[in-house]
């Protein structure tokens, strides 16, 4: 009935009392969170725990829209007409918290809720592929080595890979979990094996971007939108693709996928946790503090929320992987003293 309650919320928005945030326009009587469609099974747990514990609380109102298009609206504002909180698959970008000052979000707090890994996974019945970062930027890149991707099939990526085509299952550009792709894995692949990226990387920040993490448009690369669910149909009804999400979706769907090694080390929560899966990443949540006073039980959630993401909780059993004790203990005093972000914490 709780999960009910919270998926009836994700439909519409009530106003009820008086909304104090500078800016705001109308009332807003419930905590309102955009962003990752990884962060957000999670965050929808958060959300029917504190259903559980207050009762007559309204339904917190979660929203998967991508970790950059929920940046954008975290960002464009204080008042009701604007999130309190959003789910990122990574690290907010120096760019976008300018964007927050310039709209008035002045004090933001960075939580870190756990970590997770950007995984490739397979049908059971797949090709059995076992790639590295140099054969993924090989197939993703826009312009692998500065010229325009012709790169078929695995086999014209890599003689030991099959000769099938390549089809990769993934998330759009709004998406963390896309970020986390270029960043990670692409640029790691460019540098394995691209002797101008080095130089770029350290002169022309832009220019290593265009060369080495943009992702080719001529259909190899099929955007398969923020449900990442639909990516784990789509693989069980073409098992010669590959797919790319957050690694709680592959534990989750451990009965139909399975991970795709990269470099030898496949994705496992051991893995992840000890970094030496390359797609290894910390998951956050970002909130307004100048909306803490103002929304109806929004600290009591953020506070809530920091019991939930240890080893064996609500959340791991979702399949969050939980963060070092020391990173959950620095993440538990910050929103106790809701100290804010600073600016230059950021790149």
């Amino acid at each position: 009935m709780i999960r009910a309650a919270v998926i009836v919320a994700l439909l519409a928005l009530s106003s009820a009392c008086h909304d104090q945030a500078s800016g705001g326009a109308g009332a807003r009587a419930q905590i309102k969170a955009v962003g990752s469609s990884t962060v957000y099974p999670f965050t929808t747990i958060a959300a029917e725990q504190y259903l559980a514990n207050n009762p007559d609380a309204r339904p917190p109102v979660i929203e998967s829209t991508g970790t950059g298009a929920g940046m954008r609206l975290f960002c464009a504002g204080i008042g009701a007409a604007y999130p309190d909180i959003v789910n990122a698959s990574r690290r907010m970008k120096r760019s976008e918290f300018e964007d927050c000052l310039r709209h008035g979000a002045k004090e933001i707090l960075e939580v870190q809720i756990g970590i997770d890994g950007v995984a490739f996974a397979e049908a059971k019945n797949g090709p059995k592929m076992a790639l590295t970062s140099a054969d993924l930027y090989r197939a993703l890149a826009a312009t692998p080595g500065g010229k325009p991707n012709r790169y078929r099939t695995w086999r014209d990526v890599n003689p030991a890979l099959p000769a099938i085509p390549i089809q990769i299952y993934g998330p759009p550009s709004t998406s963390g979990t896309r970020d986390a792709l270029a960043e990670l894995i692409m640029a790691q692949g460019c540098l394995d094996t691209d002797p101008e990226a080095r130089r770029l990387k350290e002169t022309d920040e832009d220019g290593f971007k265009a060369r080495c993490q943009r992702v080719r448009e001529d259909g190899a690369y099929i955007d398969a939108g923020e449900n990442d669910n639909l990516i784990v149909q789509k693989l069980t009804a073409n098992p010669n693709a590959i797919g790319v999400f957050g690694y709680s979706y592959l534990e989750e769907n451990g009965g139909s996928v399975v991970g795709v090694p990269i470099g030898g080390v496949a994705p496992t929560t051991e893995t992840i946790v000890d970094g030496r899966y390359p797609g290894a990443r910390p998951l956050y949540i970002y909130v307004k503090k100048q909306h803490m006073d103002a929304v109806p039980g929004l600290r009591a959630f953020v506070q809530q929320y920091t019991g939930l993401w240890g080893a064996g909780g609500p959340l791991a059993r979702r399949g969050l992987i939980a963060a070092p004790a020391e990173v959950q203990q620095q993440s538990a005093d910050l929103v106790r003293t809701e100290t804010p972000l600073a600016l230059d914490a950021l790149k």
